[in-house]
């Protein structure tokens, strides 16, 4: 049988290049929301990180219907470090959207989530979106797309895929670059034209792959999913099997049912082959594994899922000051926090190290692990993070590590900086193209070598820098690559940072903290522009006399402090550091607190 009545598209692109947006507007004209509706922007990014940051960082799927045809609608990450929400979710899809800037071209996620469509067989609809930008390149952009596609081998028939011009914020869509759209009706047109309809027989055994798990307190995990084969009906008996795991055979019973209508989950008795169902009411449930009636055990093969390059050693947070803003602090509630965050995020792999309050976290990138972090942070964990390291692996007798290729687009008179600093992090120019008065350069660099590195990059391009990188392989180990050139302000004694010793301090470097703030011995409270550490006292008063007013202090005037973020504090810390992350502050200090027994340490190993 195959589902005239029904499309199972995925969105994919490059970071900021529109997909959300463009998905808010196929929402509104698919009559999602009454005409006089207030509706938020980017209305599928729904996690609060999600709406600061204007990323998209879960995958998430909704519904819209267009002449009877309802469209299944995956929106997906654009960022590398969220690469496993892509390849999971591809499976649900039949085709793909693939969206492409059209100033910014193919960038390398672009590469990165065509490479997994094709190899999926997908079929591709291009979309050249923000048309309306001053800058647009259409012609270039259009054959870029077309020597990426051949680049990556694809099929005849994928190499003739349909081209749209979109501008996802007007909400148009046209088939001619030089003829602007009035709607996105040509886009539901080509969807409904293009991608074919899923297949399959309903009345066969049930059979459905788990792409993902949401969680709700009332019902528990629920497994989300395109049901492959068969049908299936609310307290209908199943049995969960892994492909992976031959031993797991669970049996359960479907307790609801659900499917996305527009924004909304809405319960439903029976779905079919075809569908993107929500089931509940299967507690061991994780993704990979296959639902299916307990006569026919058949399971299917879940997507390969890249290795992470990126690891952390998450702990107890033990420093002076430990307990005070957190609410889960014990090494307990690390652990079972870690492991619900394994349940829904396949990219990420916890091992516990032999230290029983630590545990090694290993992901895409140092974004990746940094949204867990502040996701915990706001659940009011309290913990210590480490500097993130690569992974490295022994490959033939010699170790590798991973590499990752890099594009960055500058201007023109900020090249020669970057080149610079690319060379002393042992990057080697692929390609170099002038784009009007910008430049866009293409580099491998070791992950090693970006560690660090964007807020240098953004000084030394005066903020006008744009840089985006993606796993590429794993390499021959490069060699050492100085992770940063300025030491550590570290503070004398425990107390409370004054005027007067902030004063004095400031002379050394670049503060993190004001006046008021309580420190204690071996906390990092400022940045020095000499690559070795200094220590300072920033509790140091004025002593009084009768010759001195205390009012004298008034005329000291202290420079503002660096506020730094958690992505800022992860990209500073050095290895003898960790960073102390609780729900109200962020607390860079010394592994070991003690001046003196720090001093003995450094001392032991010179």
């Amino acid at each position: 049988m195959i589902r005239e009545d029904l499309r199972n598209i995925a969105i994919i692109a490059h970071v900021d290049h529109g997909k959300t947006t463009l998905v808010d507007e196929m929402l509104k004209q698919g009559g999602v929301f009454r005409e006089n509706q207030n509706v938020a922007e980017r209305v599928m990014d729904s996690n609060d990180l999600e709406r600061e940051r204007g990323i998209t960082i879960l995958a998430k799927n909704t519904a819209v219907s267009f002449r009877g045809v309802k469209i299944n609608i995956i929106d997906t990450p654009g960022h590398a470090d969220f690469g496993g929400e892509v390849e999971r979710v591809l499976s649900m899809a039949d085709g793909v959207v693939l969206l492409v800037d059209a100033a910014e071209g193919p960038m390398p996620q672009t590469r990165f989530v065509l490479t997994k469509a094709l190899e999926m067989g997908h079929k591709i609809i291009i979309v050249v979106n923000k048309i309306d930008r001053p800058d647009a390149r259409l012609e270039e952009i259009a054959d870029e797309v077309q020597l990426l596609l051949l680049d990556l081998d694809a099929t005849d028939e994928q190499l003739e895929s349909p081209i749209l011009y979109c501008s996802g914020r007007s909400g148009t869509a046209s088939f001619d670059k030089d003829v602007p759209g009035k709607d996105l009706t040509p886009l539901f047109e080509t969807i409904l034209n293009y991608i074919p309809a899923p297949e399959g027989e309903p009345e066969e055994p049930f059979q459905m792959l788990v792409s993902s798990i949401d969680y709700n307190e009332y019902v528990g995990r629920i497994a989300v999913g395109r049901i492959q084969r068969g049908s299936v009906k609310v307290n209908q008996p199943v049995t969960v099997i892994n492909d992976n795991f031959p031993e797991k055979k669970i049996p359960a019973k479907i307790v609801s049912l659900a499917q996305m209508q527009g924004l909304a989950q809405v319960n439903t008795e029976i779905a079919t082959v075809g569908d993107i169902v929500m089931i509940s009411g299967i507690a061991e449930i994780t993704i990979g594994d296959t639902i299916c009636a307990p006569e026919h055990l058949e399971a299917l093969p879940f997507t390969h899922i890249s290795e992470p390059t990126v690891e952390m050693t998450f702990s107890v947070n033990d420093s002076p000051f430990a307990g005070q803003d957190g609410k889960y602090v014990t090494s307990r509630q690390l652990r079972e926090r870690l492991m619900k965050e394994l349940l829904k995020d396949v990219s990420l792999k916890v091992t516990e190290t032999e230290n029983t309050d630590s545990f090694c976290v290993a992901g895409r990138g140092e974004m990746h692990l940094s949204i867990l972090v502040e996701t915990m942070r706001r659940e009011g964990y309290e913990l210590a993070v480490s500097t993130p390291r690569v992974l490295f692996k022994t490959i033939n007798g010699k170790l590798h590590e991973p590499q990752e290729r890099l594009v960055i687009d500058v201007p023109e008179e900020c090249v020669g900086t970057v080149m610079e600093k690319m060379g002393v992090r042992k990057g080697e120019l692929q390609s170099m193209q002038p784009q009007g008065s910008r430049t866009r350069l293409e580099f491998l660099i070791p992950s090693r070598g970006l560690f660090g590195y964007k807020s240098e990059f953004l000084t030394n391009t005066r903020g006008e820098g744009i840089m985006s990188s993606v796993f590429d392989s794993y390499v021959p180990y490069k060699g050492d690559i100085p992770r940063r050139s300025t030491g550590s302000l570290i503070c004398h004694e425990s107390g409370e940072a004054v005027t007067y010793g902030l004063y004095n301090a400031q002379e050394r470097g670049t503060l993190f903290i004001g006046a008021g703030v309580p420190v204690y011995e071996g906390m990092v409270v400022g940045m020095s522009p000499k690559a070795e550490d200094l220590v300072v006292n920033v509790c140091k008063r004025k002593h009084l006399t009768n010759t001195r007013a205390s009012g004298s202090d008034d005329a000291l005037r202290l420079v503002p402090p660096k506020i730094m973020s958690l992505e800022d504090c992860l990209e500073f810390l050095a290895d003898d550091e960790l960073l102390e992350v609780t729900p109200k502050n962020l607390r860079i200090r010394k592994r070991i607190l003690d001046n003196a027994q720090r001093a003995k340490q450094k001392g032991k190993k010179a």
